[in-house]
């Protein structure tokens, strides 16, 4: 009785290997799967068009006056490690800089109280401030969106989430905050970036 069992339980194995499309099973016994329209259509990949601005995978659209787009917690950060931001960003890039924040940025420094400092920082008048016309205040899907549609910025946030959201953007340099002072990725011709 203990070899049957055996022998039972060896066949089953075999059959859980071998799969019921499998062109070695009986065509009565065989399922044959049909493909789906859906699988037909994802296997088209369309590629997005690049950028006229990329050259020779670098951007040529930046430039002095750099274009800087400042994310919520990267002006948060700014003021926690003390470090003024306009200087910072001059010392970063050496050039003259243009700020920008849009209303989802500044939305979201009004709705928490501890971000005061970062809010009466982004109301100076060297500040420009950018209108949006979407729903929602969320920043990020905001400032992916404004990234991919004009090449000439460059995105200063703290948030991994959205440097790994914008790195796959491709000609878009990433600016940060690592050891009290600003830095920057991506951007050719980077001289005051710290190496890391």
């Amino acid at each position: 009785m203990g070899k049957r069992l055996k022998s039972n339980a060896r066949k089953s194995a075999v059959n859980r290997l071998v799969k019921k499309t499998d062109n070695r099973i009986k065509e009565e016994e065989r399922v044959i799967r049909t493909p789906k329209e859906d699988e037909q259509a994802l296997k088209l990949v369309h590629a997005p068009k690049i950028s006229s601005a990329m050259f020779m995978k670098y951007n040529t659209q930046l430039g002095p006056p750099f274009h800087v787009i400042v994310d919520t917690n990267f002006v948060n950060f700014a003021v926690k490690n003390r470090i003024d931001m306009f200087q910072g960003l001059m010392d970063c890039l050496y050039a003259k800089t243009i700020v920008y924040a849009t209303d989802c940025v500044l939305a979201e420094l009004e709705k928490v109280r501890k971000f005061k400092i970062a809010l009466k920082v982004l109301k100076d008048p060297r500040v420009q401030r950018l209108k949006c016309e979407h729903k929602g205040t969320y920043a990020d899907d905001c400032l992916v969106q404004r990234v991919t549609q004009h090449k000439c910025y460059i995105v200063a946030t703290c948030d991994r989430d959205l440097k790994r959201r914008i790195r796959k953007i491709p000609g878009v340099p990433i600016m940060y905050i690592v050891n009290h002072r600003f830095s920057i990725e991506r951007m050719p011709d980077a001289y005051g970036a710290p190496m890391n």
